[in-house]
């Protein structure tokens, strides 16, 4: 209860000193890909086609208080065949000497530093019903709740070049449930950038903690753990690489834990029009029922490539392949195979 008093002194005391206003400026955004997708599933003698048809749209809302201080969110509608809203987007407060508060669906401050490794564009994938719990994100182990708060330093926090975010959340009344949810968590994590020779380097991670609850069983260990990642660019040329360690959840048929790691590497190259990337991933996960010991063993390889050509201001052009290679529980299953996609974009 603490913690939800304290967060609503913030919340009412910033916006009380705002200015009475008709309404906020709001600044709109958003794109439109279609293209075709051609699957070939290592366990299925069909391959299958189908048209990839996505939109979005992006409404940003911000207004500054005569005390300098902005307040902003936004909201993101997309359609997938079916449409819905993305409406997890903390309330922030931006204060004048550049440092930074999110007040309600904050998430989680390890996250927020992964670091951004070059990918492959295009929507091509494989797709299949499975039970694989390898993961495939660095930020997998950073886990929150919606009532939570994230605090971000301004730039050059103590020295040059770094920026760092400290986040905490607390219990919304999901996690007495059967469904396991996260109950609490804390996370800590920072950016460093700078310059070697000709390159700029960005060094990020983070570490998280939380605690998973249901009405009936613990997990043996609760979601957290750490990633890491370094992203250099000299010229036209950026190339990374991440880690991410740690345990998390998911719900099959009943309550998993998973004690998991991924390493992501990627390499992006831009030549006039024209931008070819390439990326790697590799997941790997042992799960098993809440409080068990976790032995079966999951993992999912993966490796993509992409030439992305701009036709037109906001217009482009992209080919995408991808090559997959999934266990689960140490064999193959239908996620596995190959796909390629060629689309377009057009953004605003």
């Amino acid at each position: 209860m603490k913690k939800e008093l304290l967060m609503a002194s913030a919340l009412v005391s910033t916006l009380g000193v705002a200015s009475v206003a008709q309404a906020v400026t709001a600044t709109m955004a958003g794109s439109m890909k279609i293209g075709a997708e051609f699957e070939s599933a290592d366990n299925s003698t069909t391959d299958s086609n189908t048209v990839m048809d996505q939109s979005n749209f992006n409404i940003s809302l911000s207004e500054t208080t005569d005390g300098g201080t902005t307040i902003s969110t936004s909201f993101e509608i997309v359609d997938e065949g079916t449409v819905s809203a993305d409406d997890d987007n903390a309330l922030k407060l931006t204060f004048t000497d550049g440092s930074a508060l999110e007040l309600l669906n904050a998430g989680n401050a390890a996250g927020t530093h992964a670091a951004a490794v070059p990918g492959a564009s295009g929507e091509q994938g494989i797709t299949g019903t499975s039970s694989n719990n390898a993961p495939g994100d660095l930020d997998f182990a950073a886990g929150s709740s919606v009532l939570g708060v994230e605090w971000h330093s301004a730039a050059d926090f103590l020295v040059d070049g770094l920026k760092v975010s400290a986040s905490a959340s607390t219990d919304n009344g999901a996690a007495k449930a059967a469904i396991a949810r996260t109950e609490n968590s804390w996370g800590v994590g920072a950016t460093y950038v700078t310059t070697a020779g000709d390159s700029t380097v960005t060094i990020s991670g983070g570490i998280a903690d939380s605690e998973t609850a249901t009405n009936a069983t613990q997990a043996s260990s609760d979601k957290g753990g750490f990633n890491v990642g370094i992203v250099a660019v000299t010229g036209d040329l950026t190339v990374g690489v991440g880690y991410g360690d740690g345990d998390t959840f998911d719900y099959e048929t009943a309550n998993i834990e998973v004690d998991g790691s991924v390493t992501k590497a990627g390499i992006k190259y831009v030549t006039g029009d024209l931008t070819m990337a390439l990326g790697v991933s590799m997941g790997e996960g042992k799960d098993g029922a809440f409080g068990s010991p976790d032995t079966t063993d999951d993992s999912i390889d993966s490796t993509s490539a992409s030439v992305t050509y701009a036709v037109a201001s906001g217009v482009s052009a992209v080919i995408g392949y991808t090559t997959v290679d999934a266990q689960n529980d140490g064999a193959s299953i239908t996620n596995s195979g190959s796909a390629w996609y060629i689309g377009a974009s057009m953004s605003f």
